[in-house]
């Protein structure tokens, strides 16, 4: 019995360092919602793709994100990540167009470009592999309906199942 409990505390510490996740598949809703993906190159590291919906359009978003795990001590399982990135795309809008009393409307689209910024938390549940979050991503874009469009507070909520 002695043994026993001797193994079961020398291997306790690694089966908790065994529940590293490598990956992150999630949904996002926000002013940019829809489906992300996250790959981390390390602990402090990752990699994240959004596909998302915004301006009845559709973006692909790539982001180089940066996370601090020490950050808050009341609690190991609070993460602040940071990041920036690009998007491209496209978006639609109906033009009015006026005319001797009649009006009328023409659906147009415009190719959409720019670049990210992205800053946030999120709580990581040890028990299930699931993450809820609220984040921020400001952009800018230089291509698009108006050129040099900037939007300082797309936030978002996110849940994420990491593997």
């Amino acid at each position: 019995m002695k043994r026993l409990f001797i193994a079961l505390l020398l291997f306790f510490p690694l089966a908790l360092f065994a529940q590293t996740f490598n990956k992150a598949v999630g949904i996002r809703g926000g002013l940019s919602s829809g489906i992300e993906y996250r790959i981390y190159t390390d602990d402090a590291n990752s990699y994240k793709f959004l596909l998302a919906t915004r301006d009845n359009g559709l973006q692909l978003h790539a982001f180089k994100e940066f996370h601090q795990f020490d950050m808050f001590s009341f609690t190991e399982q609070l993460t602040f990540f940071y990041g920036v990135g690009v998007h491209f795309g496209y978006e639609q809008w109906d033009k009015q167009y006026v005319q001797n009393n009649t009006s009328w409307y023409e659906e147009r689209t415009a190719l959409l470009a720019g670049l990210d910024g992205l800053a946030g938390v999120e709580y990581l549940f040890y028990e299930v592999p699931l993450s809820i979050g609220l984040e921020v991503k400001p952009y800018f874009d230089v291509l698009g309906r108006e050129m040099f469009n900037i939007e300082l507070f797309d936030v978002a909520f996110t849940l994420k199942f990491h593997f």
